[in-house]
């Protein structure tokens, strides 16, 4: 099955960590394994629990028609993690909704990802709010959803 999600992965990657207005964000390409100390995270294509299903896209296609190909609508997991020190949590949330911000912008301004016959926003996001043994994180999870031919 052909699929445009690994394509649209790449090139979120590849927007993000250039970003200058996410300077001191470790931002990694799914559940990957990093000694990277910061305290902020952009996770594209996982929700940022260890203990999860570690589901980072979804997909539903059919065809558009039979000389056009494919129409695909797919959803796409992306995890903003701020851990802070400390146990008040209001900064952890303001935190990851900045990041989040940095991503929604992007979008708007390209909701293409400069890439041909696909377009995508998000859609819905979710707010997880935890006491860890090292401080308070707030976890902000979107999904990146939207439509792309093949």
């Amino acid at each position: 099955m052909a699929s445009r999600i690994p394509e649209l992965i790449d090139a979120l990657m590849a927007e993000l960590t250039a970003d200058p207005g996410l300077s001191g964000v470790v931002v990694v390409d799914g559940p990957e394994m990093s000694e990277a100390k910061s305290p902020d995270w952009l996770v594209v294509g996982f929700n940022g629990d260890p203990d999860g299903d570690f589901q980072a896209a979804q997909a539903l296609g059919g065809w558009a028609s039979l000389a056009t190909g494919r129409e695909e609508q797919m959803e796409l997991t992306v995890a903003v993690i701020a851990t802070r020190g400390e146990t008040e949590v209001r900064a952890a949330r303001q935190r990851v909704y900045e990041i989040g911000a940095r991503l929604e912008l992007l979008l708007a301004a390209d909701p293409s990802v400069g890439l041909r016959s696909l377009e995508v926003a998000i859609e819905a996001s979710q707010l997880v709010q935890d006491q860890t043994d090292r401080g308070v994180q707030a976890r902000l999870l979107l999904t990146v959803a939207g439509r792309a031919f093949t």
